[in-house]
């Protein structure tokens, strides 16, 4: 008597059985699904600098020194560090300003700086980011945003999302003088 093969079954040990389980007549494999970032609405700003990657992370990471330029964040102190957390006053455009303390959560050299917040008891979470995309040794993209999650989240933003986001224009234009500037000087 011989060996018969089980019946295929429709589901696998788990559950349903997915689009890689069983035979592939095809052998074309199914496209994976795009990784996704974490959820949010995003508010951001992107410019473009003529400066080395160095030059402008020298500018964001002397946050002490934030208030000679920064319109955003008049008033800054402390150190760049996972876990370390900033004291800065915000002063986002048409809003009074407030003292905001975030934790910084990343931050890479050249390439970024990203903070946490969390406000209004745990309703608006936000992940700030500061983002250096260098397209030649002296050409640089900064993307300069916020993540916004939460339950109030879209309430916050219904209320204040084109002044954020003016904000970061103003906060972008003044980074973009300020390393161009520095850069200028150093070439002599």
């Amino acid at each position: 008597m011989g060996f018969t093969p089980p019946p295929q079954l429709k589901s696998g040990l788990f559950g349903a059985r997915g689009p890689a389980a069983g035979p592939n007549p095809t052998g074309v494999l199914p496209k994976a699904p795009k990784p996704k970032g974490p959820a949010g609405i995003r508010v951001e700003q992107r410019i473009g600098v003529q400066a080395p990657a160095e030059v402008i992370w020298e500018v964001i990471h002397d946050i002490e020194r934030w208030h000679e330029w920064n319109p955003l964040y008049p008033r800054a102190a402390g150190q760049v560090g996972i876990g370390k957390t900033l004291d800065l006053t915000l002063a986002v455009p048409g809003q009074p300003e407030r003292q905001i303390q975030p934790v910084v959560l990343d931050w890479v050299p050249n390439e970024q700086l990203h903070w946490r917040l969390t406000l209004m008891g745990g309703l608006v979470k936000t992940i700030r980011f500061i983002e250096i995309d260098a397209l030649s040794e002296t050409g640089c993209i900064v993307n300069n945003g916020e993540l916004f999650q939460g339950l109030m989240a879209k309430t916050v933003l219904r209320q204040m999302g084109r002044a954020v986001h003016r904000g970061f224009g103003q906060m972008n234009e003044a980074l973009k003088a300020r390393a161009e500037e520095l850069w200028r000087q150093r070439q002599g």
